[in-house]
């Protein structure tokens, strides 16, 4: 059974003067979803959610949003919203902010019900131009899910909110897809979009480089990652055939790890490689003291750098 996108673009093309911002790009978010937007800067990403959302038209191509246009107040009903630049007024509480956007929708979650799904009952009483950055995020969460979207944008969610207000965030996202909202999420914290993401498209000069699962989107990247502690200097390593690059490996506190062993200093290093098993072999022959030998995979950020990689692009 074939479901009908809840918003879409079909080979659309848009222009700002000289610079392409998309180039027959094809895209669509399917109920229920989580659909996570990756690119770097320049890439088009804002300028397909702005078509999505009606601000802007496509210089050609067509743009559905609920088999709408998106410029129809029918469409725009069904929408909620959170930009990673908000003006929102200052000397209005949060839970009058939300009060205020609920009003908006035919069928709007109670103000209770927003605030607690978003965690934000210790801010309702709170004027919004007193929050700190992290704080202002989270009402402006509220503010988008107030009116009960079945389509929710969110770009850049998560900048500025520490550890626990983003586990919180990516948890009602979670529930929120599992009770069938469809989602658009921007990032540059690849991570989450590993996290979080039913499938991932990566946009590269204003084209799909890239659209499918996470497993499917690494499936496209044949890099693996050796990890290891050893003697051996980087620089050296970085010589060898088949290696792509190394840098120094994060410990647990996120530094470089850099630990005694038997004899000289080992440092625990990172390489990126095509083939792992002649790297592996070398390594092995070449420093007799290697320890926490570990070989993964290409994860989302290593396909990300290959997708949008200037020999990909061009």
């Amino acid at each position: 059974m074939t479901l009908d996108p809840r918003a879409e673009l079909e080979g659309v093309h848009k222009r700002f003067g000289s610079i392409v911002a998309l180039d027959g790009l094809d895209l669509e978010v399917l109920p229920g979803e989580l659909l996570a937007l990756l690119g770097p800067n320049g890439a088009g990403k804002t300028t397909a959610i702005s078509l999505l959302l009606g601000l802007q038209r496509p210089d050609a191509g067509r743009v559905h949003l609920f088999g709408l246009d998106p410029r129809q107040v029918e469409a725009r009903r069904g929408v909620g919203v959170m930009m990673q630049e908000v003006t929102l007024a200052p000397e209005l509480k949060v839970r009058e902010m939300v009060d205020l956007a609920a009003s908006y929708y035919p069928r709007p979650r109670g103000v209770a019900e927003t605030l607690a799904l978003t965690r934000t009952e210790g801010l309702a009483a709170r004027p919004y131009g007193k929050l700190s950055g992290g704080q202002k995020r989270q009402a402006q969460f509220a503010v988008a899910l107030a009116g009960r979207p079945r389509l929710l944008f969110l770009d850049e969610p998560t900048t500025g909110l520490d550890l626990a207000a983003r586990e919180a965030m990516w948890e009602t996202l979670r529930r929120l897809v599992a009770d069938g909202t469809s989602i658009v999420l921007t990032t540059h914290y690849l991570e989450e979009a590993e996290a979080l993401a039913d499938r991932v498209a990566v946009l590269v000069q204003g084209r799909l480089a890239a659209c499918g699962t996470v497993d499917q989107i690494r499936a496209q990247v044949t890099r693996k990652r050796i990890v290891c502690a050893t003697t051996l200097a980087a620089e050296e390593v970085g010589r060898w055939p088949g290696v792509e690059s190394v840098s120094p490996a994060e410990g647990p506190a996120g530094r470089a790890s850099i630990r005694p062993v038997s004899g000289p200093e080992a440092r625990k290093l990172s390489i990126t490689v095509r083939q792992a098993e002649n790297v592996v072999r070398r390594l092995l022959a070449a420093d007799p003291r290697l320890e926490d030998l570990e070989v993964h995979r290409a994860g989302l950020a290593e396909a990300f750098t290959a997708l949008t990689s200037p020999e990909i692009a061009a």
